[in-house]
């Protein structure tokens, strides 16, 4: 009788290093490793360090080993350039491992870092693929970013060469990414050797003689490289995440532990296995997209999906539907956004009703809280499970969620479940110390963190301590806020930091208050995250210009916005700022951002103690009911 989740995660707690090498067992080992966890250098953890092994061979090779290499690897869909294609697992072996032997052809060694900017095409999968197959440590960032954010990726992880592609595609436009790589070249201090261009036919990009090479010409002639085992401590990539200070953290995943942990949650989480369909509606550029479109579904021998389109208008509201019944998805993710984007447009679900979904069993949600109103709609209309589960780009899998695979547990809406074996989740209040059931508080996980969980930051340790561990000694600090009510159910409600979140897109509202900052007639500024009904919260700007500024507030405003765009990109989101003569502080000059995210959003509020001057909220107040916010 196969076990649910209480023994399940009775089993892991009573044996944890048991627990793991358990799992461990399912994935191809070159060289199997002596123990599970090595604690040498508490609160730094490492998993399988001693153990040899190579990330693309359990994505690929070792599928095509098995006869399984025609089964289909990576559907391709993209709705905005009107095409379909399908890569089998042997077609995927031999493309990624010709593109891994140029890449070692032209120097690029074990360790080496390779940035990859790429749209939703297989391509990008094959690239990071290839990076693992030689040892390389991939940095994918997302083509939305502008030059000056790759500029700074650039810079931090100094990589060896880039992959990117000639543009993106969207519903309107083409999006020029070759300018903007030239761009964050010329704008970063360090210059990789050199750069493959995957040239799409949607527009061709000049070429850097000496520096650029085309992806097809770069490949021609490559002697395909065989997997290269790695340390089970090696890197597989760093994931750049936001940072309260406007400098992303590069986030880092060990190859063992991410072999390990995403082969147990396919199956364990999801649900799939060998030859089953899987669908994360995401991007390469995020977390979810390297977790569960690239490595989760091939290390379980899936069929994983690569969307290029959106949840609405490629063409309407009903494509997530088409594609889970034209490909027969068993298990589709997707943010709590892109569902509120198609209840919008399709309340009664009609377009869902004209797609057979017999095959599809859950839903699951991740990335942002998921309201009650978007899951109730899902479960009404799809009548299948609609499951949320919690996890950051730090741990790389779920945190707490309802898994599918160990028996679905009772819903509780508006909680992500229970934790997952491997995280003991408990919430603390400011010293340190376990709150009573219900009592909200600072979330935090018991260390060590699971296999497949950050074990560092790149070459910022010094930063990693004091991000997550320095706070409550002997635990990681998620920045999340909460409670865990008296059935073990976890509630998340806030961030404790600035960090907000746009879309599924966390977004430091530090680094766009530095943009803002670079405005000629910004004198100071804030940025807050308040509610929107689609992407849970919108970026907004205050603006207090220089003293004899006497620009129309319009003018500046239209200004602050096009430069947002321009330094981070269109992924910020940012379309509102309002002009004020000053913010609200504390008498310690702290600006109280709280307080004012409360009063654009309607919810109750309590003048703050510490305030310099009340009479500011009254001004802020009717700031935002200028623009259609504080009206309660």
């Amino acid at each position: 009788m196969r076990m649910g989740y209480a023994d399940i995660y009775a089993k892991w707690k009573a044996d944890p290093e048991g627990f793991w090498m358990d799992a461990a067992g399912a994935i191809d080992w070159a060289q199997k490793p002596s123990r599970a966890l090595n604690s040498q250098n508490a609160p730094l953890y490492e998993w399988f360090a001693d153990g040899m092994v190579n990330t693309c061979w359990n994505a690929v090779d070792r599928h095509v080993l098995a006869g399984r290499g025609a089964q289909p690897a990576i559907i391709h869909d993209s709705p905005v350039t009107r095409t379909k294609h399908i890569l089998t697992y042997a077609e995927l072996q031999n493309r990624v491992a010709r593109l891994a032997g140029a890449l070692r052809a032209k120097g690029v060694e074990k360790g080496d870092r390779v940035i990859i900017y790429m749209p939703m095409v297989p391509e990008a999968l094959e690239a990071m693929l290839a990076c693992a197959r030689i040892g390389a440590i991939h940095s994918v960032v997302f083509g939305g970013f502008a030059a000056n954010e790759l500029a700074v990726r650039i810079d931090d992880s100094t990589p060896k060469a880039i992959i990117a592609a000639s543009c993106g595609i969207e519903p309107n436009r083409v999006v020029h990414y070759k300018p903007l790589l030239d761009g964050a070249i010329e704008l970063a201090t360090h210059k990789p050797d050199f750069c493959v261009i995957f040239q799409r036919e949607q527009e061709v990009a000049a070429l850097t003689p000496g520096r650029d090479f085309e992806w097809h010409g770069f490949q021609y002639g490559a002697t395909p490289a065989e997997c290269l085992p790695v340390e089970g401590n090696h890197p597989a990539y760093i994931l750049y995440t936001s940072g309260t200070t406007g400098q992303p953290k590069g986030v880092v995943r060990p190859t063992a532990g991410h072999l390990v942990a995403l082969n147990w949650t396919m199956r364990a989480v999801y649900n799939v296995g060998v030859g089953d369909v899987f669908w994360a509606a995401s991007d390469v550029g995020w977390v979810v997209g390297h977790s569960y479109i690239c490595y989760g579904p091939l290390i379980a021998g899936c069929t994983t999906v690569v969307y290029e389109g959106k949840p609405v208008g490629t063409p309407d509201a009903g494509a997530f539907w088409r594609v889970i019944s034209e490909h027969k998805v068993k298990s589709f993710f997707t943010a709590p956004t892109a569902i509120r984007a198609v209840k919008r447009d399709d309340r009664e679900g009609a377009l869902m009703k004209q797609h057979d979904l017999s095959h599809l069993q859950a839903l699951f949600l991740a990335g942002e809280r998921a309201d009650p109103d978007t899951i109730k709609w899902a479960q009404d209309c799809l009548g299948i499970p609609v499951i949320d589960h919690w996890w950051q780009t730090e741990t790389g899998w779920a945190i707490a969620g309802n898994p599918m695979g160990l028996g679905l547990l009772p819903v509780k809406i508006g909680s992500p479940s229970v934790a997952m074996p491997g995280y003991d989740v408990q919430v603390l209040d400011e010293g340190g110390h376990p709150v009573s059931p219900g009592t909200l508080g600072a979330i935090a996980i018991k260390l060590p963190l699971p296999p497949g969980t950050l074990p560092t930051l790149w070459n910022a340790e010094d930063r990693f301590r004091k991000a997550y561990l320095d706070h409550f000694p002997g635990y990681y600090e998620t920045g999340d806020a909460g409670y865990i009510d008296e059935d073990g159910y976890l509630y998340i409600m806030a961030r404790t930091d600035d960090v907000i979140n746009v879309a599924g897109h966390r977004l430091s509202t530090g680094a766009m208050e530095e943009v803002l900052a670079s405005h000629r007639d910004v004198a100071e500024c804030a940025v807050i995250g308040v509610a929107d009904d689609l992407k849970g919260q919108s970026p907004l700007g205050f603006l207090c210009l220089n003293k004899g500024s006497n620009r129309p507030h319009a003018d500046v405003v239209k200004e602050c916005v096009a430069l947002m765009r321009d330094k981070i990109g269109p992924v910020a989101d940012f379309k509102r700022a309002v002009v004020v003569e000053r913010l609200p502080k504390t008498r310690s000059g702290k600006i109280l951002r709280a307080t004012m995210v409360a009063i654009a959003d309607c919810k109750p509020w309590k003048m703050p103690a510490t305030i310099d001057d009340p009479a500011i909220l009254d001004e802020i107040t009717e700031a935002l009911q200028g623009i259609g916010l504080a009206k309660g």
